[in-house]
């Protein structure tokens, strides 16, 4: 890498460690802007886009999942099918199958079939299909040969066997081709990306991006805070659909992948102000670079067909590892309910032998990407003096708090119900909490305390979190333990890993012995 590579990737590290920076300690210089309401043809086209679409990650994982599957089944199928002698048993056909069916999907990874445009494309891979899947048999017959005697017989069922994979192969990739195809032209598959930008620069974007052969990106629109001067309200035939704060409510209505800045790398000032406002939502955020003459190393890059592009900003937890969170949260949630069963019941009895009201207690909260959801609760509070809004804080020696409500508060027994909202899919079992929608830190809302407050809102909201497991729980009295823990939620969506949702999992209970904070 030379010295004008390291100085442009330098400038760009530096510009998202600023955006981060800026907005958790919240000293900068600007109020943060209040969510713009859209105009209605933005919410029109907003409802276009609210139901999500297939991950092409997740398609490819399925697929390259369903082929191991089918190969090695149709393996031992040809065995049952054909006996033969009965030298081989059936371990060793059992071994043979699957040997032949990993060795198949790893050429066939090799041969780079497992893509996107190789899935959509009906006869011009074949014949490397087809050689792969012939080399990945060859080298399980030349292995098994090594250990064991080959009969004429067992060739014959293996030819018959290669025949019959290699037909089912082929017969499935027409069909997933047609699928792909139907699916991208469909809106089932497919990226959405808005531009952040107009002008000229915006209408080059898009013309090269419709010039991709496998362009599976649909552009949902264009925001931009010029006046039409400068940024027509039509580019290249789509519409400037409003400014970049009502860019902030449109993701929060719809499912958008992207953001594409439109801008040059000079623009410097310009880009840091826009990714302030940006970086809290759940997106990817890129700066299109197909128009600047510096060029960054290779890895710096992901590209859009052979469109370059600076990733600013990553969605946190997508694709695969959304579904090992998932997976995790499911059973660890049936595990905690499977224990923890008796614990609920009595606490159930306690609080309705104890004062007059419902069992259970429901709050407004904000979850994933500012979506209201309603978190369950075992109450806490006399019935009549509750506050479901939360915008005045429980305090030490809160009359409002029953005697069993005090203490099921302090040993965090009233979250349990929360494990019904893991497997409803509104909360993880670990991430940022999720506070009510009013909370408030000494008569000023959150959001006004730290600008980058809902950043932690990337990710689905947890039921304990890495603030929690560090002492950051209990009443916000002050604008410090919300800046905190704000910074401790941050850390947890950059630093993820299903690693550290364990480690913060099996903390929770030792860490809650600490009740100083708790009442």
């Amino acid at each position: 890498m030379n010295k004008a590579e390291k100085n442009d990737q330098f400038d760009v590290d530096t510009l998202r460690k600023r955006v981060s920076d800026i907005n958790v300690r919240g000293d900068g210089d600007e109020k943060p802007d209040e969510t713009a309401t859209i105009n209605a043809y933005a919410l029109q086209i907003a409802e276009q886009f609210r139901e999500g679409t297939h991950s092409p990650s997740i398609i490819i994982g399925q697929f390259r999942l369903f082929e191991f599957a089918s190969q090695f089944l149709i393996g031992l199928l040809a065995f049952l099918i054909w006996p033969g002698d009965g030298s081989e048993s059936f371990g060793a056909r059992v071994a043979m199958a699957f040997v032949a069916a990993a060795l198949a999907v790893i050429s066939l990874q090799i041969s780079d079939t497992y893509s996107i445009p190789a899935l959509r494309s009906r006869v011009r891979l074949l014949p490397r299909i087809f050689l792969s899947w012939g080399a990945a048999f060859i080298v399980t017959a030349l292995i098994f040969a090594l250990v064991r005697d080959v009969s004429l017989t067992q060739i014959q069922i293996h030819l018959a066997w290669f025949s019959l994979s290699g037909l089912f192969l082929i017969g499935t990739r027409f069909l997933v081709a047609y699928g792909i195809r139907n699916w991208a032209r469909n809106g089932v598959m497919e990226r959405r990306a808005v531009i952040v930008g107009g002008g000229d620069p915006a209408k080059d974007l898009i013309r090269l991006l419709e010039l991709q052969p496998d362009n599976d990106i649909r552009i949902c629109g264009i925001f931009d805070d010029r006046g039409e001067k400068r940024s027509p309200i039509m580019v290249a035939g789509y519409p400037k659909l409003g400014t970049v704060a009502e860019l902030v409510e449109f993701v929060r209505l719809t499912r958008i992948d992207m953001l594409i800045i439109a801008l040059p790398l000079s623009a410097e000032a310009r880009i840091l102000q826009l990714l302030k406002k940006l970086w809290v939502l759940p997106v990817d955020i890129r700066l299109a670079a197909h128009a600047n003459r510096l060029r960054f190393r290779p890895r710096a890059y992901s590209h859009v067909g052979t469109v370059p592009m600076l990733d600013i900003f990553k969605k946190p937890i997508q694709d695969w590892d959304s579904v090992a969170k998932r997976g995790f949260d499911l059973f660890f949630a049936s595990l905690a309910l499977l224990l923890l069963w008796p614990v609920m019941v009595a606490t159930a009895i306690a609080i309705k032998l104890t004062s007059k009201g419902p069992v259970f207690f429901m709050q407004k909260r904000h979850g994933f990407n500012n979506e209201i959801i309603n978190v369950f609760k075992f109450r806490s509070m006399y019935t009549h003096l509750s506050d479901p809004t939360a915008k005045a804080a429980v305090t030490k020696g809160d009359p409002r708090v029953t005697p069993v409500g005090r203490f099921i508060r302090k040993s965090s027994i009233d979250e349990l119900p929360q494990l019904f909202n893991v497997l409803r899919g509104e909360l993880s079992l670990v991430g940022p909490r999720p506070h009510a929608v009013l909370a408030q830190a000494r008569d000023r809302a959150f959001g006004d305390v730290v600008e980058g407050y809902f950043a932690r809102h990337r990710v689905k909201p947890g039921v304990t979190g890495w603030a929690q497991i560090n002492g950051w729980r209990g009443e916000v009295d002050n604008d410090d333990k919300i800046k905190f823990r704000t910074a401790y939620d941050l850390y947890y969506i950059e630093n993820w890993s299903l690693w550290f949702d364990l480690k913060i999992l099996f903390l929770t209970p030792i860490r809650l012995l600490n009740t100083e904070n708790a009442y």
